[in-house]
């Protein structure tokens, strides 16, 4: 499909100069006796405007350009509602029909420009209008649609006669793509609802809506969308075009990840499960090598089926293990932050597959003489370096804090608030708030000791690619939760530390306090804090995969011996 720049080759500049093009030389002279005119509804001079039209009769409609503009063309074009109402009114019916060089009438141009209430003047005057194609053979609301403007489109939908949008006819298959493009759902569930057979209508640039559908995600969220897809599908029942349409449109669904289409397809078409693309890959394939692991999670669903389609391989004898060995797209990596996690869900799709596919595909060789493992090595040496430099990075930054704080804490020790007696013991050893202190400076400097053997333990360590699946994840999990923590209860020693020294003299010193301290540990959550978040989640929850669980016990197992009785 091309990008909407260049659809139906509608959006190409509708209003163009002739340059060096022979002109008659009338036509020159009505151009330049018109200038006047043509500044001033260009510009908007309402007054001007009228003024030229009470003194030369005809203006109206005479060209005003080499490219055969009216006065109405330009005024539309440009926007200005209270000169196209001005010219509207003093125009007859046949005068606002008037096409220009390049074949559009001000519709037209209203329907590019996107103002409803120039739209409502026209089509007000003459009806007839919403039924005139420009040179791409486009009526003015399928314009509208492929530039977007929803709210003229919706306006123009009730004005158009619905047999202009009739399967028989372009108009209705482009409006139908355009519509759902522009995630005008509610109007294309309108349209497929009078006229089915547009679902399976191609348009000029021979896109259908089951493919355009197959790309949009955002038609796909459960609400009232949901109804248009399950129309678009069901309509597809008993057609001659329904191979070749269900061959391509669900790897477009796995591609963009809509689980919702792909099972709607596969709840109406069954078989869809043993088509292939182009490289020889079913569906599952195909999710597996785009990283989808909704749509790889319906396998588990396929009973029996599911052995059989986890033993094909592709035209480069790749088998499924293979294709999750190369490296997966750069949209599905991005989705995770940190090379290390990236490293770790590449891992996971990989474990998960080896889990499926039959034992002896696991050494299983392609064209290319490697096995999954040695692929899956070949595509993530550079992630791997890549991850253990993050990983090194985050450690190194976070070992200088750590430092820092077992050197205060430790000093904390030994300049405890109020100094010592003769004896050598502290003057506020009996208080409460001292022993508050004593107790978050202990707990400070053990958890940032922690945290730092942690963290260097991490920096003098050399990874392999299975590390990445939980020793550098937990790693780095410990290391940033004990420095949170030593840097929480570092705050808390201070914090009592200030409130022994001047609570005396100041009474209300414990409000600020607390209110400053919480500053620094409040931004380290921020900052530092969904990064911990994201290792546990992508660590330790259950997966990213929809499998069935197993159950505690099977019926009828009860392990009970019966002795035979011959």
């Amino acid at each position: 499909m091309r990008p909407l720049e260049a659809a139906h080759g509608d959006l190409a500049p509708p209003y163009r100069r002739s340059g060096s093009s022979e002109e008659d030389k009338d036509s020159k002279d009505a151009n330049v006796r018109y200038l006047a005119l043509y500044k001033a509804v260009d510009s908007g001079d309402l007054e001007a405007t009228k003024k030229f039209h009470n003194q030369h009769e005809g203006a109206m409609s005479a060209s005003l350009s080499a490219d055969g503009d009216t006065a109405l063309h330009i005024a539309v074009l440009a926007g200005h509602v209270d000169i196209v109402e001005e010219l509207v009114g003093c125009m007859s019916a046949q005068e606002v029909v008037v096409k220009q060089k390049y074949g559009s009438t001000a519709l037209n141009f209203a329907a590019i420009g996107g103002v409803t209430e120039i739209a409502e003047l026209l089509v007000k005057k003459n009806r007839e209008l919403l039924k005139i194609t420009n040179d791409h053979d486009q009526i003015p609301l399928v314009v509208a649609a492929l530039y977007g403007h929803r709210e003229l489109v919706q306006y123009l939908y009730l004005e158009t006669p619905i047999e202009e949008l009739a399967p028989t006819k372009n108009h209705g298959s482009i409006l139908l793509t355009a519509y759902i493009m522009d995630e005008f759902y509610d109007i294309a569930l309108d349209l497929v609802q009078r006229y089915p057979l547009l679902s399976i209508a191609e348009d000029t640039d021979k896109d259908m809506t089951l493919h355009i559908l197959a790309q949009k995600p955002s038609a796909f969220p459960s609400g009232t969308q949901l109804a248009l897809w399950q129309r678009e599908v069901s309509n597809l029942e008993d057609e001659p075009k329904l191979e070749a349409l269900i061959k391509k449109a669900p790897f477009e669904g796995v591609k963009h990840g809509i689980v919702e289409f792909v099972t709607e397809i596969m709840k109406h078409y069954p078989e869809v499960v043993w088509f292939y693309d182009e490289k020889d890959r079913n569906i599952f394939f195909f999710a597996t090598a785009e990283r989808q692991e909704k749509i790889f999670s319906l396998i588990y669903k396929m009973g029996a089926k599911k052995n059989s389609l986890a033993t094909h391989w592709d035209r480069d004898f790749n088998n499924m293990l293979h294709q999750v060995a190369f490296l997966a797209p750069s949209s599905q990596v991005d989705r995770v932050s940190g090379a290390a996690l990236q490293m770790q869900r590449e891992l996971q799709w990989f474990k998960e597959v080896e889990s499926v596919v039959q034992p002896k595909y696991k050494e299983m060789i392609n064209n290319h003489f490697k096995t999954p493992r040695a692929l899956f090595s070949d595509h993530h040496k550079k992630l791997l370096e890549q991850g253990e430099q993050w990983t090194k990075e985050v450690a190194e930054s976070c070992t200088v804090v750590t430092a820092l704080i077992i050197t205060i804490m430790f000093l904390a020790v030994f300049t405890v608030p109020g100094g010592y007696d003769n004896s050598g013991v502290p003057l506020y050893l009996n208080s409460n708030s001292f022993m508050i202190f004593i107790i978050s400076d202990a707990l400070s400097l053990f958890t940032s000791t922690t945290s730092l053997l942690m963290f260097l333990g991490i920096l003098t360590s050399r990874y392999k690619e299975e590390d990445f699946l939980q020793i550098v994840p937990t790693k780095l999990m410990v290391g940033l939760s004990t420095a949170f923590f030593s840097l929480a209860t570092m705050m808390i020693t201070f914090g009592v530390a200030l409130f022994m020294v001047l609570r005396e003299r100041i009474a209300w010193v414990s409000f600020p306090i607390i209110l400053l301290a919480s500053l620094p540990v409040t931004l380290f959550a921020l900052l530092q804090f969904p990064l911990l978040v994201e290792i546990f989640i992508s660590t330790y929850r259950p997966g990213i995969f929809d499998k069935p669980k197993k159950p505690w016990l099977r019926s009828g197992s009860n392990h009970s011996s019966t002795r035979c009785v011959r």
